[in-house]
């Protein structure tokens, strides 16, 4: 007859065979997904060597000049000239990287506005890189299309601020 050792130890052995089974099943399903990954990745890598080849194609010097002519009345390009172009360190800088001013400082002096300092002016503002060439002479356009007066009490006001560039 079967003794209880017996019966346990067939249903260790059968829940040995269950889990055995059970985690050969889950890496066949690992196995699958990996073949399936890879099976993406050298779809995409020849996607991507497909593309550089049309994009080798599409910028042929010999094509895009083909293309201006033929499109030149309505495009009406032109050669860029040498003095169109512009150091880095001449654009102006954006809203983003304006530094912004240390109010804690103005503060820890003592700056009151009844002694006629306010915080705001403790502030610096921040130059824009100065333009190639000589200064600009009075009556000029600035750089938003103004036209700036000849000169006056206009001027001595605006004196103190400093064009910062920064674009919106």
């Amino acid at each position: 007859m079967l003794k209880t050792f017996d019966l346990v130890l067939i249903g260790v052995m059968t829940a040995a065979a269950a889990v055995t089974y059970t985690i050969k099943h889950r890496a066949e399903l690992k196995l699958e997904e990996v073949h399936r990954l890879e099976t993406e990745i050298k779809l995409e890598k020849d996607t991507i060597d497909l593309l550089k080849a049309d994009w080798a194609l599409q910028s042929q010097p010999n094509r895009l000049e083909r293309l201006v002519k033929a499109y030149n009345d309505e495009l009406q390009l032109q050669p860029t000239e040498s003095t169109a172009l512009v150091h880095a360190k001449e654009l102006p800088m954006l809203k983003s990287e304006v530094p912004v001013p240390d109010v804690t400082e103005a503060k820890a002096g003592g700056t009151t506005a009844a002694k006629g300092a306010t915080v705001a002016s403790k502030a610096q503002p921040v130059p824009m890189a100065a333009p190639r060439g000589a200064a600009e002479p009075r009556g000029a356009v600035d750089p938003h299309g103004v036209v700036e007066p000849g000169g006056g009490a206009e001027d001595d006001v605006d004196a103190d601020e400093i064009e910062t560039g920064s674009v919106e």
